[in-house]
């Protein structure tokens, strides 16, 4: 199973929120490429980073601060939050991200990610599915769309998306466990890399999720609360897997 920790960025700063409230923020670090370079000297093998302030804007804000990320760590990296365009997607892989999720434009228009799985190829476009009690929420999770996250997917998978991060607002930030149930179901249902987030608290979240057959985990809060500790989830999780799963 892929670990992913998460460096969630607004205003050039590391931080965390609760179920996506702005209003509801906790600052880590004002300078994110050293917690990069942290979760790196840990064994991290994949960074996950959400343009907060993109987001909400549509468009990315934080180049600066992307660049200097890439720049630090020599390990993968994805990024969501406001990649809504060709261009955003260009500006992105330009700066050395490997990997941009789509969410907001994923479910509003489909077949753009469909033409930009066609374009960039499937590892580097992956399908961000946001929901709040099995619906999925777009533009920095603000609205509610009429779409299941089950059905979102379903149709990902047909266009040639692989991977698909697959958060749970209601529990994002909240450090009370993913929602291994539904994670499960679209990973068996759909057969894609499905990934988690929202909720990762304990070790023990991270086993339901890999005893599921879930593929990757994004662990934030938890790491910065040291509920967690990195190089002991990634001997147990990640390293299992290439001896087999236990």
């Amino acid at each position: 199973m892929q670990l992913y920790p998460a460096i969630d960025l607004k205003e050039g700063q590391c931080v965390r929120l609760k179920q996506g409230e702005f209003k509801e923020i906790t600052v880590y670090s004002n300078k994110p490429e050293e917690v990069a370079a942290l979760w790196q000297s840990q064994g991290a093998t994949y960074l996950h980073l959400v343009d907060l302030d993109g987001a909400l804007a549509g468009r990315s804000v934080n180049n600066k601060v992307i660049k200097k990320i890439t720049d630090t760590v020599s390990i993968p990296i994805e990024i969501g939050g406001g990649i809504r365009s060709e261009e955003a997607i260009e500006s992105m892989l330009s700066l050395g991200v490997a990997r941009v999720i789509i969410g907001t434009k994923a479910a509003e228009n489909p077949e753009f990610i469909r033409d930009m799985v066609k374009r960039y190829g499937q590892d580097r476009i992956v399908a961000g599915v946001d929901a709040k009690e099995g619906m999925v929420a777009v533009e920095g999770w603000e609205k509610i769309s009429g779409i299941s996250a089950a059905e979102l997917c379903g149709r990902m998978k047909e266009y040639g998306v692989r991977h698909v991060v697959y958060t749970d607002i209601s529990r994002d930030g909240m450090l009370t466990g993913p929602n291994v149930e539904y994670t499960k179901r679209l990973t068996e249902e759909t057969g894609m890399d499905v990934i988690a987030s929202g909720g990762m608290s304990s070790m023990k979240d991270l086993r339901l999720l890999y005893q599921a057959g879930v593929q990757g985990a994004i662990i934030g809060k938890a790491l910065y609360e040291k509920r967690i500790d990195l190089k002991e989830a990634i001997e147990a999780f990640e390293k299992q897997d290439h001896q087999g799963r236990i």
